[in-house]
């Protein structure tokens, strides 16, 4: 099983920048894909963006686009989503998961989440 850990939330205000980190453990960090979840209050878990293994192909949420980029060092076996132009509506606890299995983010590890609350 892999162990991710988030940092980088935080409080800031609209049309502020943020950027999240998120750290595994094992040597197999470099043979998955990762993504980036958020869940605001009172709704559903929402698919962010997504990195392949190698960095190759990379997907993001329309709401998201040329806002959020997501990256990853597979030296330092972490993912990274820089968050800029942040609005109020992207308020929410912020998730990294693994597709350690191949089967899917929903049946791969999950990190416990980091807080981002944007003002207005």
């Amino acid at each position: 099983q892999v162990q991710l850990v988030e940092s980088g939330g935080g409080l800031v205000q609209a049309g502020g920048s943020l950027r999240l980190s998120c750290a595994a453990s094992g040597r197999t960090f470099s043979r998955y894909a990762m993504g980036w979840f958020r869940q605001a209050p009172g709704k559903e878990r929402e698919f962010v963006a997504a990195i392949s293994w190698s960095g190759g192909s990379i997907y993001y949420v329309d709401s998201v686009k040329g806002r959020f980029t997501i990256s990853r060092d597979n030296a330092k076996n972490t993912v990274y989503l820089q968050m800029n132009s942040l609005k109020p509506e992207d308020t929410a606890v912020y998730y990294c998961a693994a597709d350690n299995n191949g089967l899917g983010y929903q049946k791969g590890s999950w990190g416990q989440g980091t807080q981002v609350t944007v003002s207005s």
